[in-house]
Parts: structure tokens; sequence; C-alpha cells
């Protein structure tokens, strides 16, 4: 069921697509919460454009403005194959993400090897606005999450959970290591998303609306998103921490056998147990 503002949205990006060349631009594929049909009024329009050849940053702002596009600008590191453009169109924020098609493909082999898989989960709700077929080639090829990829995330996701002390972690509670203790939880609530998603083999998407992606997963820990809210809102440091750790924990007994999940299951009770 798509939200109103998806509709409107999703007119737009329309527009944008049906303006580019189809002689440059043979795939324009939809991403993100207006793919989704969960758009609300903070929501932007994110699209992927697939060109037949490499195009120059400076092509690719000339085509945003030949399609109405306004102030337009770039974002993130260079990059030899992917150009980025960011605008306004009737005052909605819109993104380009342009790859030619060679780098395209390659990049499907990449996250099928376990790069980006927000990206992975943004093609699979991608919703294709002018296509030879292309996304739906993708979306064949990722529907099929491999067993040695997600076996490989949830080993690295728990790698860091132990090898010293678990009394190591009181030094992050200290007053005035805020900070310390907060990169810690954000740390470990990502380690958390990986190895839940990874253990249901469903791409892992950016945290945005968490509570209702991680909802429809067949195996979680119990109120995962809302833990997470409370670990990182908890005032008093060492509950904060103990909520996270315990979280944690349940996240790893979810987990299969495996030498980084065995030894995080130790570590992460004594941890758990000391905060209590």
């Amino acid at each position: 069921m798509q939200t109103a503002r998806s509709k409107q949205l999703r007119a737009l990006a329309h527009r944008v697509a049906d303006a580019l060349p189809a002689e440059v631009a043979e795939e324009v594929v939809l991403t993100g919460s207006v793919s989704r049909g969960s758009a609300d009024e903070l929501s932007d329009i994110e699209m992927l454009v697939v060109t037949r050849a490499p195009l120059a940053l400076e092509d690719c702002f000339g085509l945003a403005r030949a399609a109405g596009l306004e102030g337009l600008d770039t974002w993130g590191a260079p990059d030899e194959h992917a150009r980025r453009v960011s605008g306004r169109l009737e005052g909605v924020p819109l993104e380009l993400v342009w790859w030619p098609r060679e780098y395209a493909e390659a990049r499907m082999d990449a996250l099928l090897a376990g790069e980006t898989p927000s990206t992975a989960d943004a093609l699979v709700h991608g919703v294709p606005l002018r296509t030879r077929g292309l996304l739906a080639t993708w979306q064949e090829r990722l529907r099929g999450y491999p067993q040695e990829l997600a076996a490989a995330q949830i080993e690295e996701a728990a790698r860091r959970w132990g090898g010293y002390a678990p009394a190591g972690l009181l030094t992050i509670i200290r007053p005035g290591d805020r900070l310390a203790l907060t990169e810690w939880l954000v740390d470990a609530a990502m380690r958390v998303l990986t190895i839940v998603f990874a253990r249901n083999r469903v791409w892992q998407p950016t945290t945005k609306r968490l509570a209702a992606r991680v909802a429809a997963l067949e195996v979680r820990p119990d109120r995962l998103a809302e833990r997470i809210e409370e670990a990182l809102t908890e005032p008093d440091p060492r509950r904060a921490l103990r909520i996270m750790t315990e979280l944690q924990l349940d996240t790893v007994l979810l987990a299969p056998s495996g030498p980084d999940i065995d030894r995080a299951r130790g570590w992460l009770r004594e941890a758990a147990q000391l905060l209590r």
C-alpha cells in the first residue's frame, strides 16, 4: 500500500526519468522509501541512472539541469566510475547516482561478495522507471543470499566481542566518557544488525525506519529496535551498556556456531553478569 506522498514523489521521479535521453540513460531505477511506498513529508527521491558509457560529472550536471533540477551539487569522495548529483525539483530534494553499465555489472559481483549490503537492499526493492531488463536480472541474482556470505558476515561482526577481560568495558562508563560509550553502543548496534540480517539471509538495509525493517525478520532478538533505542537514549551509562550487552548476548545466541560467535557468547555472558 503506497502512501499518498509516495505517489506524488514517484510522479516527479517519472518526470526526471522521461527527461533523460534514452540514448544516454538506458536504465533508470527508483530506490529508497519512494520505491517501497513508505515515503512521508521528510522523504527525498533517490534514483540510479545506468548509462551506456561513462559520463563526466559535468555531463551529469547538464542532464540533471535539462531534466528540471535546480540547486545542483555533488557529495561524497570522488569516484573513478560513479557520479552523484543532488538537486531539487519543485522543492523536493532529489539524488541521482550515475553508473556506467559495465561498472554496474561489476557492482553486482561486489554486492554478492558482501560489499555495501544496503545497496543490494535498495536494488532488491527498486522500481524500474525505464528498463532494458537490467534491474530484473539484478534482482534475480540478489534473490539468493549466499550461505557462505552469511556465515562470514556473522563471524566478522562478532569478532570484536572478546579476547580481553570483560571488565575492560567498565572503562567506557567513567564519568565524562560518554563519547567513548556512545561509540561502543553504536558500533555494537550495527554489529547486532549485521548478525541478525545475515542470520535471516536478508540484505541489510540502512537503519532508517528500523522497527519496520526488522519486524518482518523470522529470527531476531525480542524487541530488537526498541532495545537499541533504549540503549542509545538511556541517561545512566551503566544501564545503557547493560541493555546493549544483553542485546548482543541474545543476538549471538541466535547465530550459528563459529569461532568468533562461540567466544563472543562466553565473553558477553560474563560482561552482562558484571553489569547487573
